[in-house]
């Protein structure tokens, strides 16, 4: 295991170099041809900590009037230049844009905290700074970035009433629930973090220490870890962010393998503020990235339009609009509703009859992919993950599958899996799989999740209950939803003793199934 994590963690350096060495010669192409309404500056940040930074002002602004302020802070592990692009076209629309460089990274000062209270902190300093050294309007503060800076964001939001707009892209809400879902480790998700980090930064002895207790499973500092990221998660301030009344814009991708579509989903569910929550086919940050170029780009244009009209008062319709806007997976246009509970209001269960024995530690053959790289080619190919269900060895996956439907369905939301399982060993891991299987018995990955236990009695029954990953996706007419379920993936870490076995059963008075979403057409 520590060998594989070792050259998991050097893969991911070589992934992020080659994507942050790209991303930031494009991004400073245009940066020589900086107009002087740019200026890069230095921000004292919390305790002096330096802050690198850049303003972009409005074309002819001289102070004679005031202009609506966003605050974009960048990404994990990119510099400032990051949002040159937008940050020109918003200066364009009437805005002082100030993007900065997060502690921990490239030449600003500090440790990486991950979104702990000194970065909190920083934001309201660089909103301190921006009053005082630009033609900023306190009365209209907005903040926005993407993933990293798209996490500090609505966090900055719930701390300070002074940001009366956020839209949040490819950011998390609870970054236990992003990266420990199921009470599984990430691995591939957090060595791409981890990998970043070290690259392009300066990770705190408290991250470090982190970092290494997720990888080893160190269950004596699970509470520690679980404590520290729920000061991290906006979840955890959803009160103070409703009080203080930002209006919240969130946008995500299906694919999303470092902050899963759920967590986003159910934290909009819980604000009480003005909020759009779109979903998009895509990975991480995938969605918005040409965007980033400054190519059109449909969540740059809403966070255009939600700006607009909440700092600016422009009355574009966005209000109007229903608020929560998906994009299928498969193909087509948005789909608009009127809030997450509406997508998936229709369910359909798939049985999960009889009694099905498996042994643990053996890839089946069904897995998630691989970070990144599967769901960018089902965003822009359609190719998800594929597994061949008859050949799938049924000694190391259980796996049920519906009728052929008759008609399409359009599977939207969350699923949800409940059984009764049987394990021979204390602890263990299992991952569900859903798959689209056509006529050659070939299946396409819908969605997955994993589920991890401890200190459960062995030859003792008891319940699962676990969501699936969101998503939409549409099954074509004539095919059929398959349920797989194996204890190997190489996205997450598992915990099965050797020689494991799980029994997974459906008493008569407590059926097992798969409940899933779909819309009525």
């Amino acid at each position: 295991m520590g060998h594989g994590r070792t050259t998991l963690r050097t893969s991911a350096v070589g992934v992020v170099s080659a994507a942050l060495i790209a991303g930031t010669v494009v991004g400073l192409a245009p940066a020589a041809q900086a107009a002087p309404s740019v200026r890069f500056v230095d921000i004292s940040g919390d305790g002096g900590t330096v802050l690198k930074a850049n303003v972009v002002t409005p074309a002819g602004a001289d102070g004679s009037h005031s202009y609506p302020l966003i605050v974009l802070p960048t990404s994990w592990g990119l510099p400032q230049v990051e949002y040159f692009a937008q940050a020109q076209k918003l200066a364009d629309a009437g805005y002082v844009v100030l993007t900065y460089n997060v502690r921990g990274f490239w030449q600003s000062g500090g440790e990486i905290e991950v979104a702990g209270p000194p970065d909190i902190a920083d934001a309201s300093k660089v909103i301190d700074w921006a009053l005082a050294n630009t033609p900023a309007d306190p009365r209209h503060i907005g903040m926005a970035g993407v993933s990293y800076g798209a996490g500090i964001s609505l966090l900055a939001a719930a701390h300070d009433k002074r940001i009366k707009a956020v839209a949040a892209l490819s950011g998390w809400a609870d970054l236990i629930d992003s990266i420990y879902s199921g009470r599984t480790q990430h691995v591939q998700a957090a060595a791409l973090l981890d990998g970043a980090g070290i690259l392009t930064g300066r990770e705190s002895p408290e991250l470090r220490e982190i970092f290494d207790n997720f990888y080893a499973s160190n269950l004596t500092k699970e509470q520690e870890m679980i404590d520290w990221g729920r000061k991290r998660s906006v979840a955890t301030y959803v009160d103070q962010l409703n009080k203080n009344g930002a209006a919240v814009m969130m946008a995500n991708a299906w694919g999303d393998t470092i902050f899963p579509a759920n967590q986003y989903a159910d934290f909009y569910e819980k604000l009480t503020v003005p909020k759009r929550l779109e979903m998009r086919p895509g990975d991480h940050a995938t969605a918005e990235a040409t965007g980033l170029f400054g190519l059109p780009n449909d969540v740059w244009t809403d966070t255009g339009r939600w700006f607009d009209h909440y700092l600016k008062g422009a009355d574009n319709g966005i209000d109007r609009e229903q608020p929560v806007q998906l994009k299928s997976r498969s193909a087509g246009g948005y789909e608009g509703y009127p809030d997450w509970k509406s997508v998936g209001a229709t369910r359909r269960k798939l049985a999960l009859a009889g009694s099905t024995t498996i042994h643990a530690n053996v890839d089946s053959g069904a897995d998630g992919g691989i970070v990144f790289l599967s769901s960018i080619l089902d965003q822009v190919a359609q190719l998800p993950p594929v597994a061949s269900i008859p050949l799938l060895p049924r000694r190391w996956a259980a796996v049920w599958q519906s009728e052929r439907y008759g008609t399409a369905q359009q599977v939207r939301g969350t699923a949800t899996l409940h059984t009764t399982l049987t394990p021979t060993k204390e602890s263990g891991t299992l991952i569900t799989y859903l798959y689209d299987v056509g006529p050659l018995g070939f299946g396409k990955l819908v969605t997955n999740a994993p589920y991890t236990w401890h200190d459960k009695t062995p030859g003792e029954p008891f319940d699962v209950n676990l969501d699936l990953f969101s998503t939409a996706y549409d099954v074509p007419a004539g095919h059929r939803l398959a349920l797989v379920v194996d204890t190997v993936d190489p996205l997450y870490i598992e915990h099965n003793p050797s020689g494991a076995q799980l029994t997974f059963s459906s008493p008569p008075d407590d059926p097992s199934y798969v409940s899933v979403p779909v819309r009525e057409q």
